[in-house]
């Protein structure tokens, strides 16, 4: 089947690295990831997984984003340790700024939580459960239920680690996205 490559009036691709930018596509999904506050874990996922889908083909389809249950680095950089650990595996991190989850994160087709924490929190928030999934989920190797632990208050293997279980994630959250695009498409 042909993909209707045509876009609407007013259609612009997205900034790679805005938090603001809009994707309005009727064809595009908005995947989120959520961690603690937004500078270590959630900014070094949506990083890699925009470089993933790009790799896919799949960069027009899906808005990344990612942002912090507490609002206590808005704003700010991420966390020089994750800037390094990614730019020590090819991605550049310097352009995040941490947000805090709101209005347009909570209405995500995808939200991908860190730690079962933020699973609790975002319940709260008003997240449907249909809709949040642990990042670890996607790692068809990881224990029922992992989390990716906070590397905030260690030091550099915390990062190494980190990089290693998002990259592992990644494989599935791509078939994820491969998967909503097509269901979309059908419609």
């Amino acid at each position: 089947m042909k993909r209707n490559t045509r876009r609407p009036a007013g259609w612009r691709a997205p900034d790679k690295n805005s938090r603001t930018s809009s994707v309005t596509s009727a064809k595009s999904i908005h995947v989120v990831f959520v961690c603690t506050g937004n500078i270590c874990r959630s900014p070094m996922a949506e990083i890699i997984y925009r470089d993933k889908l790009e790799e896919a083909g799949l960069s027009d389809e899906v808005m990344v984003t990612s942002c912090g249950i507490g609002g206590w680095h808005v704003g700010q950089g991420a966390d020089r340790r994750a800037v390094a650990e990614l730019a020590g595996a090819g991605y550049d991190g310097s352009k995040h700024r941490a947000a805090q989850f709101g209005d347009r994160d909570r209405s995500a087709e995808l939200v991908v939580a860190l730690d079962d924490g933020h699973v609790r929190q975002l319940k709260k928030l008003g997240v449907p459960a249909e809709r949040i999934r642990l990042l670890r989920s996607f790692d068809p190797t990881a224990p029922a239920g992992a989390s990716v632990d906070d590397p905030y208050y260690g030091g550099r293997e915390g990062f190494t680690r980190v990089l290693n279980q998002l990259e592992a994630a990644m494989p599935g959250l791509i078939e994820w996205a491969k998967t909503w695009t097509a269901d979309v498409s059908q419609r």
